[in-house]
C-alpha cells in the first residue's frame, strides 16, 4: 500500500488538490504494480490562533478546511484506502483539529466513495472515538488503524504504547504502526514481535542510518522487509493485503472509469 500526498508542483507548498492526486495516482497504477492506493484526508486540519483573537485563525500558518472540502477527492477519484486522522491534538505548535461533527461527514463521504478509511490514532482516546464511529455506523467494519508514534505531543514510540493501543482495538481489527525520525525502524520491529503490520516512508522519517540520508522511499521499504524477513515473517503482496484489508481484487477507480 502507498500512501500519498501531494505538493504544488511550483512551490514545494502542500496542498489538496484533486488534479495533483488524480495525477499522481494514475502515474502509481500506470506502473502495473497493483500496489493499493491511499490517498491521505489530513491536508486541511491544520489551525493555528491568530494573535489578536483566538477564535480566528492565523491565516499565513492555518489551512482549516471544511470535512467536504479535506474529502472531495475522495469522492471524485474513489480510491481504495485513504487516511481518516481521528485525532484533535496539539501537534508541535499547532493543533490539528477533527471535530467528531467533521469526522462523521468525512466518514459518511468515504463509506459512499467506497473507500476504506485507514484510522490515523495518535493517542488512546483517538482509539475510543474511532470506536465509537464504528459502532453508530460511520465506519464498516473490520476497521484498520494506523498508530501514529512519537509525534510531539502524542503517544511515545515505544512497544508498550503499541500494546496498550493493540489492546484497546475492536475485534477484528487490523492495525500497522510508526515511528517518526529515529524511531521508525525499532517501531518496524516493535510492530513484526507485537503482531502488526508496519509503515516506513520519508514522510516519518529521512534516514536509513545516523547521518545516512535515504535516497528515495524505496530504500526505507528495502530495510524495513530485511527486518521483517530477520523476524521470520515477509511482506505481504498486494493481492493478500487486499485479502488483509478486505477490499475487492479490482484496482481503484476514478471518476472517469466509473
Amino acid at each position: 500500500m502507498v500512501h500519498l500526498h501531494v505538493r504544488d508542483p511550483n512551490t514545494g507548498a502542500a496542498v489538496g488538490d484533486t488534479a495533483l492526486y488524480r495525477d499522481v495516482s494514475d502515474r502509481v497504477r500506470a506502473s502495473g504494480v497493483g500496489v493499493i492506493v491511499n490517498l491521505t484526508t489530513g491536508y486541511g486540519g491544520r489551525f493555528v490562533p491568530s494573535a489578536g483573537n483566538p477564535r480566528i485563525a492565523d491565516e499565513s500558518q492555518s489551512n482549516l478546511l471544511s470535512p467536504e472540502a479535506r474529502t472531495a477527492h475522495v469522492v471524485e477519484l474513489r480510491p481504495e484506502v485513504c487516511s481518516l486522522d481521528v485525532a484533535t491534538m496539539n501537534f508541535g505548535e499547532q493543533v490539528f483539529m477533527n471535530t467528531p461533527a467533521h469526522l462523521r461527514v468525512m466518514a459518511e463521504r468515504i463509506r459512499a466513495a467506497g473507500s476504506k478509511p485507514e484510522i490515523e490514532v495518535f493517542d488512546v482516546g483517538h482509539i475510543m472515538l474511532a470506536r465509537h464511529l464504528i459502532e453508530t455506523g460511520y465506519i464498516l467494519p473490520p476497521p484498520h488503524f494506523q498508530f501514529c508514534l512519537g509525534i510531539n505531543w502524542s503517544m511515545p514510540a515505544t512497544r508498550e504504547a503499541i500494546a496498550f493501543m493493540a489492546g484497546l482495538l475492536p475485534a477484528g481489527a487490523t492495525w500497522s504502526a510508526f515511528g517518526i525520525g529515529r524511531f521508525q525502524f525499532p517501531m518496524v520491529e516493535a510492530a513484526v514481535d507485537l503482531g502488526g503490520h508496519v509503515r516506513v516512508g520519508l514522510e516519518d522519517n529521512l534516514y536509513l542510518a545516523k547521518d545516512v540520508i535515504a535516497p528515495d522511499n524505496a530504500a526505507l521499504v528495502q530495510q524495513a522487509i530485511a527486518i521483517i524477513r530477520a523476524k521470520g515473517c515477509r511482506p505481504a503482496s498486494p493481492a493478500e493485503a487486499r485479502a488483509m484489508l478486505g477490499l475487492a481484487g479490482a484496482p481503484a477507480r476514478t471518476q472517469a472509469s466509473r
